[in-house]
């Protein structure tokens, strides 16, 4: 079971922490949407805003061949690089963006001992994402690695957030016995998304190893990619005593005074997230780390991007 959060932190359920409910999803509205507005810009509603998910204004349409004239910033380097040419984008007004929220509901979230469970912080965190999206005018969608569930199919509005956190509650209550992973997840949400639309994994870090690293640049290419790697305290920092460990059916007992099984432990936990995290950047992806027991709103701020502590 977790520890007792702090006051501010305090679920107002008995069961919070361990199920996410959607009372505490529809409650996270305020602090998701308490955010600095976009600032008016010579194009319209532009940055800069306290948030990885960017305010609504200009989104990128198509490439075309550079011609005298075209300004410089908007040069599409990627499509240069592969093509020889020069070649920059074109933008149009932004109508009503995509939001759509990948779950990677593999058995290694649904763990905790602060505060709340990895899963529990990933159906918050997602929820955050889905309000934060309905304030930015954006239709919301969700799906998960499963060959029969359909993806939370894209709606705007209050209507369409509480369709996307009704989908993660359940999710995220208890792990789903047709886990296809998340590299199944990724296949269904690029048949989904269009360029300009927003993407938000929220992921293990072991998750991300069954995902081709030729996946991402596609991803990161045309949509605004982020992925959300969720972590616990004694993943990050476990304490230097023996530790009494059980599963499929047999007790595990590593000496984590020991210095050797120490630096193991730190390899596989949070050694996998900064590897992951290194990967991913150098494909174009955003990549934040989130504590359990962090609030569940703080990666939308500036200073949820440092990373933390290894």
């Amino acid at each position: 079971m977790p520890a007792h959060p702090a006051a501010d932190e305090r679920p107002q359920d008995p069961a919070d922490g361990v199920v996410p409910t959607l009372a505490e999803l529809v409650a996270l509205r305020g602090v998701a949407q308490a955010r600095r507005p976009p600032q008016r810009g010579r194009h319209g509603l532009n940055g800069p805003a306290p948030s990885p998910l960017r305010g609504r204004g200009m989104e990128y349409a198509e490439s075309r061949e550079y011609a005298r004239g075209d300004d410089a910033r908007h040069v599409d380097w990627r499509l240069t690089a592969r093509s020889g040419r020069m070649h920059t984008k074109l933008f149009q007004a932004e109508r009503e963006r995509l939001t759509l929220i990948v779950a990677d509901t593999s058995p290694a979230l649904y763990f905790g001992t602060r505060v709340r469970f990895k899963s529990v912080q990933a159906a918050r965190a997602g929820a955050v994402a889905a309000w934060a999206a309905i304030a930015d005018g954006d239709r919301v969608a969700a799906l998960r690695g499963s060959d029969a569930e359909p993806p939370v199919a894209p709606a705007g509005g209050t209507r369409g957030a509480l369709h996307v956190l009704d989908a993660l509650a359940r999710w995220y209550a208890r792990t789903p016995r047709d886990d296809a992973g998340l590299d199944v997840a990724l296949a269904r949400a690029r048949r989904l998304l269009r360029p300009g639309s927003r993407l938000l994994v929220l992921a293990d870090a072991g998750s991300l190893d069954a995902v081709p690293d030729a996946a991402w640049p596609a991803l990161a290419m045309h949509h605004e990619a982020t992925v959300l790697l969720i972590d616990d305290a004694l993943e990050r920092d476990p304490p230097r005593q023996r530790l009494p460990l059980f599963g499929a059916g047999r007790r595990v007992e590593p000496d984590l005074g020991s210095a050797v099984q120490r630096r193991g432990w730190r390899d596989a936990f949070s050694g996998a997230a900064e590897r992951a995290a290194t990967r991913l950047r150098a494909r174009g992806v955003r990549v934040i780390r989130l504590a359990a027991d962090a609030p569940s709103q703080s990666w939308l701020v500036p200073e949820a991007r440092v990373e933390a502590p290894a």
